[in-house]
């Protein structure tokens, strides 16, 4: 039952905030008003469930952007998992990919979620432009870059969208292998990839 419940206050209450700060204030201030509460019939007991969600609402969605709060085996926030990402491609795609970020997946719904990861990411490649002009002395000022971050209709199942786009692709079995396979061969079989050689 946890599960359920958590995955539906995450759905229908939480959502992405511009300052942790601020909205800390908002909820302290007008408790009454900004509490909800998620009501639901215990499938096994028949009994009434009843949760109040207050800071949870946008403390869930923070784990993207401030995961020092909740862990500290992961430590680095979303938008710089993306900037760092995208500097580790070759330097003439790199517009292109800062101006098509796509989100997918039902973690990426959150009501602001595409808006903040858009600023933050927009600001860390600000900051590294405005350094990039700072040292350099030859005057070559290097063109803005506009990030863009893209919500589309079916961002909750692009993944498997992407993954049955794969699978019908007639050069798709060649590049898989069969349930056949690993039953004569065993789980060695893992070990290579027709498309990426031997993985050690």
């Amino acid at each position: 039952m946890s599960f359920e419940v958590a995955k539906a206050v995450k759905e229908r209450y939480c959502y992405t905030c511009p300052s942790l700060v601020k909205e800390f204030r908002k909820f302290d201030s007008k408790r009454d008003e900004m509490v909800k509460v998620y009501e639901a019939v215990d499938s096994r007991s028949g009994q009434k469930v009843q949760v109040d969600v207050m800071y949870e609402q946008f403390l869930t969605p923070q784990i993207f952007f401030s995961p020092e709060i909740f862990s500290s085996d992961f430590l680095t926030p979303l938008p710089e998992l993306v900037d760092t990402t995208i500097q580790m491609c070759p330097i003439d795609t790199r517009r292109g990919l800062y101006e098509t970020i796509a989100l997918s997946g039902g973690s990426t719904m959150y009501k602001g979620f595409a808006k903040k990861l858009q600023k933050t990411t927009q600001d860390l490649v600000n900051l590294r432009l405005e350094a990039a002009r700072l040292l350099d002395k030859g005057g070559s000022n290097p063109k803005d870059i506009n990030v863009n971050v893209i919500q589309h209709s079916f961002q909750r199942y692009a993944v498997w969208f992407g993954g049955s786009m794969l699978a019908s692709n007639p050069g798709f079995f060649k590049a898989s292998h069969s349930k056949a396979d690993y039953d004569e061969y065993g789980p060695n079989i893992c070990r290579y990839s027709p498309v990426f050689g031997n993985i050690a």
